[in-house]
């Protein structure tokens, strides 16, 4: 069975998103800490005023909240405006990255993953297992992401 690139994107994409909305909550955030926070958690703290007047009668999830958000636009914050700019922009470089480590290890996870059933980390962990199998190509492209242990 071939891997599409789009597949193994949106698996990986959809880790991702796993990993962010299991970041740290904090209080307050100032623009220089949001690059170390995930998109979730800007959006979360970054219109924690909103979220609260507008929306806190809205059930987490299946984007519930940002469709809350979003029908109270016109009445945002400058602060949570900036913070879904920088979510926004956060996911946009980190899809980015992955499309560049699905497209630079394709042929590695064609070779040595095809059985594996994508998600949870399983692909990532299948080419780690066969790592010195692994072309040179994929492993840079690994480790340029930040995706090698």
């Amino acid at each position: 069975m071939k891997f599409k690139q789009t597949t193994l994107t949106m698996a990986l994409i959809m880790t991702l998103s796993i990993n962010a909305c299991a970041a740290n909550n904090k209080k307050d955030i100032e623009s220089s800490e949001m690059a170390e926070k995930g998109p979730v958690e800007i959006f979360m703290q970054g219109c924690s005023t909103e979220l609260e007047t507008y929306c806190k009668n809205v059930t987490p999830g299946d984007n519930r909240l940002l469709a809350c958000i979003y029908a109270h636009s016109d009445k945002l914050s400058g602060r949570c405006e900036f913070a879904l700019y920088e979510a926004s922009a956060q996911l946009e470089r980190a899809i980015a990255s992955l499309r560049y480590a699905v497209s630079e290890c394709a042929d590695d996870l064609e070779k040595y993953c095809a059985d594996v059933e994508v998600g949870e980390g399983r692909l990532l962990a299948c080419l780690d297992s066969n790592e010195k199998s692994v072309s040179t190509r994929c492993k840079q492209a690994l480790k340029d992401v930040g995706l090698n242990q």
